[in-house]
């Protein structure tokens, strides 16, 4: 079983880099921490390249995957590969899946401008619960982020990503119609019918921009009794998906 102690060591340099944007698609590679993420990962065929553990770790990597995939790395080496404050001690670099063809964009969930990793991850998760298998992400965070990862709990290999820009996606969306969730001036969910609706959800800050909107089929406006004037985007963003595909 190979062994790497050393943080000079240049795989381990390489795996440091997935740490980035540029080094993820530089390299085609995204690292997942826990073993309850890199499992879930495994499971949904995303393929793995290599994962790491520390000594303490080694015995629940065995059942993920074969000797010649697992790497022991000392505590210090997992502090270098890993992005979290406190590592778990294990860590699995993967493959970042192809781009499916647009033949393949089915109902599902726009991810407009979305900057924080964390709401990113939280509505591809909640697309997961939804039976959505469509993930169109345009702008914003990088979606192979480890935190974007993080908070799919892994779940972000159940899901076509479809990484485009806005004008492809409206070049490309054939029958299927684009439903903007806007604060004001929607229509109620009740009035309208989800079917083949791809969810545009947008920037926590800023929403989505006003020409993207004009080009939606549908708006859709969450009534809110309560007295505040709108919700955070993973959390609107969830709830309108509830409402569209729950069915």
């Amino acid at each position: 079983m190979k062994s790497i102690s050393s943080i000079q060591n240049p795989e381990i340099k390489d795996i440091a880099q997935l740490q980035t944007a540029k080094g993820r698609h530089t390299q085609n590679k995204f690292i997942a921490e826990g073993i309850r993420v890199c499992s879930t990962l495994i499971a949904s065929n995303v393929k793995l390249v290599q994962i790491y553990a520390t000594q303490a770790n080694k015995d629940y990597v065995y059942a993920l995957a074969n000797e010649e995939k697992v790497t022991l790395v000392t505590e210090q080496v997992m502090n270098k590969i890993s992005a979290s404050a406190s590592p778990s001690g294990i860590l699995g670099v993967f493959a970042i899946p192809k781009r499916p063809e647009f033949k393949d964009l089915t109902q599902g969930l726009v991810l407009s401008q979305i900057s924080d990793p964390g709401n990113m991850g939280t509505l591809i998760r909640t697309c997961i619960a939804m039976g959505v298998k469509t993930i169109v992400k345009i702008e914003g965070a990088d979606i192979w982020s480890p935190k974007v990862v993080q908070a799919t709990a892994g779940t972000i290999g159940q899901v076509n990503i479809f990484d485009i820009s806005w004008a492809e996606l409206v070049k490309n969306q054939g029958l299927l119609k684009l439903c903007a969730l806007v604060v004001f001036g929607g229509q109620n969910p009740q009035e309208i019918d989800f079917t083949n609706t791809l969810m545009v959800v947008g920037n926590e800050a800023n929403g989505i921009p006003a020409e993207w909107v004009d080009q939606c089929q549908e708006k859709l406006t969450l009534p809110m009794p309560g007295n505040t004037e709108s919700l955070n985007a993973a959390i609107a963003g969830s709830i309108a998906l509830y409402l569209a595909f729950n069915k």
